[in-house]
């Protein structure tokens, strides 16, 4: 088989590293033109690039080592942008305002691959929603309550859901302990299953159950803001919903439509909810917002809980440590945060099931990954292809300042594939929207695009000007080869911009390997100190010793 070696240059890790030299310098990355900084980004992948080539053919890896190919280079941008217009043009790239995660140290959309998921420790809250319409009459001066590990989203409340065939009690506090924020007399509602365990954790040393409710009774009603009279005075109604359970917190869950997906589906899509504006990019909550604008979404969720609490909003403040999303870049935790995104549906085109049917002609090895990759397809939401950086492969959209549609036009696209195969995509950045308009629009009319596409759309993109490209290969690919973390990573972008383009899998056959980890089975970083390069191997014992132990290896699962 021919072995072309190839590197994916564009993204976060490498904007990262030029930031980290601007920081040293006291520089502003913010203050600096965008040529600059990608021309920066552009030098530093090509050192790294040429180092890593060096230490391949150390190795002994055969391949085209005198013409690889790179993302960043011109032809392969111009490609890219070719891609992405084949999807724009047919109707499946839309832009919408949706819940997405969202990195507040990086300021950029994130994409599951991206998502890494570490302990975090999370203030939890018992919030009180006092019922202002009752539709049983249990529920009258009653209060809902739910429990949540982010106090954060409270200001972007606007429902609270509970699931139909859920039995509910409708209890009274009598006696509370010390240091408990519930009080005698206090009529709340929760899960019968749950009861137990919420008493405990609100501190109600003493309780009477009024009544018993079914979920479905509690249909029509509407409950206050837990700070209603302090800003946020407006209705908060009560809807079924099919995602509430009774495996944690009370039966009911709070719906924030601008910081959960099924939040967004049940709120804003299934009832019409407006989604409300609560987060800016760097996590801070908005200053519009009452009480809470200023605060941070995860250094300052003990302070909004405490205040919360004061205002009689909370009965209950706690702690768990739990799986939490984290930016496998930063390392900080992410949020989910409505904003504009440029998606690909999963949908409209038929993208999910053309990408199933042909996973299931797909030979994997080994043959459980078939199953990893066709579950991970059957449950994906659409497809976010903007990122808000920089150094990327801009998408290439024009919009129309008044309609908000973007300009389908082949032949506009097709000035820009042409200026970019010989100027590279900065061109898209330094060029005025006359020059790929034409004289058919008014330039004016119309805003550039400047979000960059996520680099997994890059790396799905290289069948078109890897395969197609070259005479001594074919396409599709008789195997695609990485390690298992790829299920969520090349081996999925790849199937989803090959269904989207062509309506075909780019491989006919997957082999996922595993990856080699320290004496304690822990995957090697930085952070632990635990990193054993091939350089040092070769150093020590010889390029043919590793070559031979790596031959010799399961490559099927991990190694120590």
């Amino acid at each position: 088989a021919n072995y072309v070696p190839g590197w994916d240059c564009h993204g976060l890790p490498i904007e990262w590293k030029i930031e980290e030299q601007y920081r040293k310098k006291g520089k502003d990355k913010d203050a600096v033109p965008v040529a600059e900084f990608r021309q920066e980004c552009r030098d530093f992948a090509a050192h790294w690039l040429d180092v890593q080539s060096e230490e391949f053919q150390r190795l002994g890896v055969l391949g085209d080592w005198q013409n690889p190919y790179t993302t960043m280079a011109y032809a392969a941008e111009a490609k890219i942008a070719e891609e992405l217009g084949r999807i724009l043009m047919d109707g499946s790239l839309y832009r919408g305002a949706k819940p997405v995660m969202w990195s507040p140290v990086e300021k950029t959309a994130l994409a599951e691959a991206e998502i890494e998921y570490e302990d975090h420790t999370s203030v939890t809250i018992y919030a009180r929603f006092p019922v202002i319409k009752a539709a049983h009459p249990s529920l009258d001066g009653a209060s809902i309550i739910i429990w949540t590990t982010t106090p954060w989203t409270m200001p972007g409340n606007r429902a609270v859901a509970y699931g139909d065939d859920i039995s509910y009690q409708v209890t009274e506090v009598l006696g509370t302990g010390e240091g408990a924020l519930c009080a005698v007399g206090d009529v709340i509602v929760i899960a019968d299953d749950l009861a137990a365990g919420v008493m405990t954790a609100i501190g109600a040393s003493d309780s009477k159950v009024r009544a018993q409710i079914m979920g479905r009774d509690i249909a029509g009603s509407i409950a206050a803001h837990p700070m209603a009279g302090h800003g946020y005075d407006f209705d908060v109604p009560l809807l079924a919903g099919s995602h509430v359970t009774t495996e944690q917190g009370t039966g009911f869950v709070h719906i924030a439509p601008g910081h959960g997906v099924e939040d967004y589906e049940l709120a804003h899509l299934k009832h019409g909810i407006a989604v409300p504006d609560t987060v800016g990019e760097d996590g801070v909550i908005l200053p519009h917002l009452p009480i809470f604008g200023g605060m941070h979404v995860l250094r300052d969720n003990a302070k909004i809980a405490e205040i919360m609490a004061e205002h009689k909003g909370v009965i209950g403040i706690g702690k768990l440590v739990h799986s939490y999303p984290h930016s496998w870049r930063s390392k900080a935790p992410v949020v989910y945060r409505n904003t504009a995104q440029w998606f690909v549906s999963m949908e409209s085109h038929g993208l999910r099931d053309t990408a199933l049917a042909e996973l299931a002609k797909t030979k994997f090895y080994p043959a459980a990954g078939q199953k990893r990759l066709t579950s991970m397809i059957a449950q994906r939401p659409d497809w976010c292809l903007s990122r808000q950086r920089a150094w990327g492969v801009p998408l290439t959209i024009f919009v129309h300042k008044e309609t908000g549609e973007p300009l389908r036009d082949p032949a506009v696209h097709a000035r820009i594939v042409a200026a970019m195969k010989d100027e590279g995509a900065d061109c898209w950045f330094a060029s005025e929207n006359a020059r790929f308009l034409g004289d058919a629009y008014n330039a004016d009319d119309y805003e550039k695009i400047t979000d960059i596409l996520d680099v997994w759309f890059d790396s799905g993109s290289t069948h078109s000007f890897v395969l197609e490209d070259r005479d001594d290969l074919d396409s599709p690919a008789d195997l695609y080869l990485e390690g298992s973390d790829q299920h969520r990573g090349w081996f999925h972008s790849s199937l989803l911009q090959s269904c989207a383009t062509r309506a075909r899998a780019p491989y006919k056959a997957v082999l996922t390997h595993g990856f080699v980890l320290d004496e304690q089975g822990r995957k090697m970083s930085k952070s632990l100190g635990n990193v054993v390069t091939p350089q040092k191997v070769m150093e020590q014992n010889g390029a043919d010793i590793l070559r031979l132990w790596v031959v010799s290896s399961d490559y099927y699962n991990d190694l120590r």
